[in-house]
């Protein structure tokens, strides 16, 4: 081990499960926090006790959040980098015909749960001279139909490191927006509700990309010379482009 350690927040599952693989297999230590207690439970299983350790919490529940940073072994206390990986997008329909339970959810978790852990770190971020990397979305820079509040909050994810990273100038304190396409991991069908026909057919000849692709993009930015700072990265499958302004007709 290099003696670094990383807090992966969403690590049960697609993005933030390969992140926590690549980092254990780069010699760091993680903390791997989500809401699923089981999955978490078969990361420590894999790697060992003294190589991950599972923080199991609902990243809505700040006290939760806070009661689990407090019970950090000691181990595991000097944080060197922030994956903020925990999110997701829920419902496809415009906004008009939208569940206003789901808005608020998206923006519980991929706004103020994320905002919420950052400040809670900061202090050792800044000590350690740290860094931070937020998993935002190209939904937050293009608009598409039934992205409405999804969209809204990746484009806060993405501002909201371009401040961060303001702030904390002088400090050696790195911050990094990534910014992912079409990536085929469990977001369809958490978006869908579980409708893997809708999944697969999104995904069908697409090429997309992998939950290891993002993993290996983190590993490589969190292992830049520290004098370095990518302020973002937009990461798209070569199958998929920006799409032309849509047009109304007799609207």
């Amino acid at each position: 081990m290099n003696g670094k350690i990383a807090w992966i927040t969403g690590a049960t599952a697609g993005f933030g499960a390969a992140t926590v693989e690549r980092f254990v297999a780069g010699g760091w230590r993680v903390i791997a926090s989500g809401r699923r207690a089981d999955r978490l439970q078969q990361l420590v299983d894999r790697h060992g006790a003294e190589r991950v350790h599972a923080a199991a919490f609902d990243m809505r529940d700040e006290a939760a959040m806070r009661a689990a940073h407090a019970a950090l072994p000691a181990p595991f206390a000097a944080i060197n980098l922030l994956v903020n990986n925990a999110g997701l997008a829920l419902g496809t329909a415009p906004a008009q015909q939208a569940d206003l339970a789901q808005w608020k959810q998206m923006i519980d978790t991929n706004v103020t749960a994320l905002a919420t852990i950052t400040h809670l770190l900061l202090p050792r971020l800044v000590e350690r001279r740290g860094a931070i990397i937020n998993i935002s979305s190209i939904s937050g820079s293009y608009a598409y139909r039934g992205g409405n509040v999804y969209g809204a909050s990746k484009a806060f994810v993405t501002q909201f490191s371009q401040n961060l990273r303001t702030d904390l100038h002088g400090t050696g304190v790195r911050v990094t927006s990534i910014e992912p396409g079409m990536a085929e991991t469990e977001f369809t069908l958490v978006r869908t509700g579980g409708n893997q026909a809708a999944s697969d057919q999104l995904y069908a000849g697409a090429h997309p990309i992998t939950a290891t692709d993002i993993a290996d993009t983190i590993w490589w930015i969190a292992n830049l010379p520290p004098h370095l700072n990518v302020n973002r990265i937009e990461v798209m499958p070569v199958s998929q482009s920006a799409a032309g302004l849509q047009v109304a007709r007799d609207s």
